[in-house]
């Protein structure tokens, strides 16, 4: 049991990734909340649920939002139930690896939070401006989840790497912009369902994933975590984690002009297009940035 708590610890302190870091705290969160409210439901008292529902999760209600001021951001970590928070995990999991991998570990704790400030947005818009949501039992509405952060990183890593592909199960290989093209589509067929206020969230989400992609490519990053490292190299940088080619320590950092094109290539081809040149070149410049 030891060594288990020691790998954990290492891996969201120590390991340099902050994804591990967001997933530890999804998964504690869920833990402190739903382990002692089914102990205390068992016994008839709801107490420590209800508390939960009441002032963590994100209402559409403005006057009880003016009083819940806090709860756009932490309605994010919040989970309903096992199979809410597993889904949610698994993606966040899959494509912030590969968002890291990309784009280094200093900027998905951003993405996250802003992806999910993102759905809070949306959902409290449309909740008080469209009139299909203005019956009494829907304006009291609630929403709960990191699926609006997750989607935010997932349309995110699709518009940087449209090509990439992945493999799913029962499915095959499936490139990385027909994932984010059809979860996106889904969520919109569902704004009028019964999770409506769920399915604008990732819309939210989504949307700011797809800006804030196209932002940084052209040298504005809102992750104010970083910048400071953006003060020196105002365009992307890219970050790679394979060491398949080997550093030359006498060659001169890469020109940005050339990185951006190696971008653009990569979002318009995928990773295998590029050739043993640009890949040296992109591990030049990830070697730099470390």
């Amino acid at each position: 049991m030891g060594s288990i708590w020691q790998d954990i610890r290492y891996k969201v302190f120590y390991s340099g990734s902050k994804l591990n870091l967001l997933l530890a705290i999804n998964v504690l969160v869920f833990l402190l909340i739903n382990i002692p409210s089914v102990i205390l439901e068992l016994f008839g008292n709801g107490l420590i649920s209800s508390y939960a529902n009441d002032y963590l999760t994100l209402p559409s209600y403005l006057p009880k939002l003016a009083i819940r001021f806090w709860t756009p951001l932490t309605y994010m970590f919040m989970h309903d139930g096992i199979l809410h928070i597993l889904f949610n995990m698994l993606w966040l999991y899959w494509m912030g690896q590969i968002f890291e991998e990309y784009l280094g570990n200093k900027r998905i704790i951003g993405l996250y939070l802003l992806g999910g400030l993102a759905g809070a947005a949306a959902f409290i818009l449309s909740y008080n401006v469209f009139p299909v949501f203005a019956d009494e039992h829907v304006v009291y509405a609630t929403v709960v989840g990191a699926s609006a952060s997750v989607m935010a990183i997932v349309v995110a890593t699709a518009t940087l790497l449209p090509d990439y592909t992945i493999y799913l199960m029962f499915i095959g290989p499936v490139k990385l912009k027909w994932i984010a093209i059809a979860y996106v589509l889904i969520d919109f067929l569902g704004i009028i369902g019964p999770n409506a206020g769920g399915e604008i969230a990732h819309l939210g989400g989504a949307l700011l994933g797809f800006i804030y992609i196209k932002q940084l490519k052209s040298g504005h990053d809102w992750n104010r975590s970083i910048e400071k490292v953006l003060s020196h190299q105002p365009k992307v940088k890219v970050v790679s984690k394979s060491h398949a080619y080997p550093t030359v320590h006498q060659t001169p950092f890469p020109r940005q002009e050339e990185i951006d094109r190696i971008l653009d290539k990569i979002s318009l081809s995928g990773y295998d297009s590029l050739n043993k040149q640009e890949k040296e070149t992109l591990f030049r410049a990830s070697k730099n940035e470390d």
